[in-house]
């Protein structure tokens, strides 16, 4: 007789725009590990059952909380770990984000489990066990590793693996949660909301296109900025852009920021660090605009041009703009 696995608990990235591109993809993932059991935690966003449905979750779950509370991450991690027993659910998976790192070990200390963060892939040993494949040692060493606990939470990273709808939609049955009670984080209220991502663009990590700037833009992100709009792209960054102040710390990509797979990556005033490649090298074509010939960055590019960025991106602009028009 064939056991049926545990169920997995995936938290559903959300905010009053829409569920996050990131979520589909990791409950894509899930249900290769069993029955997916998503969490919503605060109001969900319209829509948001029907769409679950498409990626097979088998139940939602909805932790219901007004919407002037401060969801901050030891109030999810609590919610999450509530649900987890409440569901009985072995696995945990989250999208991989500085927050949900957070939340991921708050939950992991909560639950008695394992913690893996920042995977690249997922799936199970031969003993059911979660095994998650990771870089080390700023990404030159691909590892594997794996939970020794009964339960494991584990950080996905976005754009580890192509997004698919499932074949045949799920109605997936609905449980209603109340934040725990006695959560001393209750008494914090949400008085505004604001976004250091420009409205009108992509996310980051989703865009086709990502347009990155680092130590050789001087601070000066204006020509990357009208070279991201005018290719319908993002604007991504290194470490050192965002550790100065440049630019916000969510633009940041590589190892301890977003891993980016867009179809077209322009680096511009980026040297190449390991720790930036680990989180774009797998960009459909790399184009490299960089002052020194010697830059790591051109060992990985497809296209590379040796100039400054100042006078070459807004050429590269402007040529850009005419083609389109």
């Amino acid at each position: 007789m064939t056991t049926q696995p545990d169920p997995v608990l995936v938290l559903v990235d959300h905010d009053h725009r829409g569920v996050a591109p990131s979520a589909w993809e990791i409950l894509a993932v899930a249900r290769h590990l069993g029955p997916v059991h998503a969490v919503l935690v605060g109001a969900g966003p319209e829509g948001a059952l029907e769409e679950l449905a498409a990626y097979g979750v088998a139940a939602a779950h909805l932790v219901e909380a007004p919407a002037d509370v401060a969801l901050l991450a030891p109030t999810v991690a609590r919610s999450l770990t509530g649900v987890a027993a409440s569901a009985d659910a072995t696995a945990v998976v989250l999208a991989a984000s500085p927050r949900n790192a957070e939340i991921a070990a708050l939950a992991a200390r909560e639950l008695g489990a394992g913690l893996l963060l920042d995977a690249r892939s997922l799936g199970r040993g031969a003993d059911g066990r979660l095994v998650a494949g990771q870089l080390a040692f700023a990404s030159m060493w691909s590892v594997v590793a794996e939970s020794i606990a009964e339960r494991c939470v584990v950080t996905l990273r976005p754009e580890s693996s192509h997004v698919l709808a499932h074949d045949a939609p799920t109605e997936p049955s609905v449980h209603r949660h109340r934040l725990p009670e006695g959560d001393e984080l209750r008494g914090l209220r949400l008085i505004s909301r604001t976004s250091s991502v420009a409205a009108e663009g992509p996310k980051l990590s989703s865009a086709r296109v990502v347009v990155a700037g680092g130590r050789g833009t001087g601070g000066d992100f204006g020509p990357l900025r009208e070279l991201a709009a005018a290719l319908g792209g993002a604007v991504g960054s290194t470490r050192v852009a965002t550790d100065e102040g440049w630019i916000a710390a969510d633009t940041q990509i590589g190892q301890t920021g977003a891993t980016v797979s867009p179809a077209l990556y322009v680096g511009a005033g980026v040297s190449g660090a390991v720790h930036h490649r680990g989180g774009m090298q797998s960009a459909g074509v790399v184009v490299a605009i960089n002052n020194d010939p010697d830059a790591p960055i051109f060992e990985i590019a497809d296209f590379g041009v040796v100039g400054d960025l100042f006078e070459v991106v807004p050429q590269l602009t402007a040529e850009v703009l005419r083609r389109r028009s």
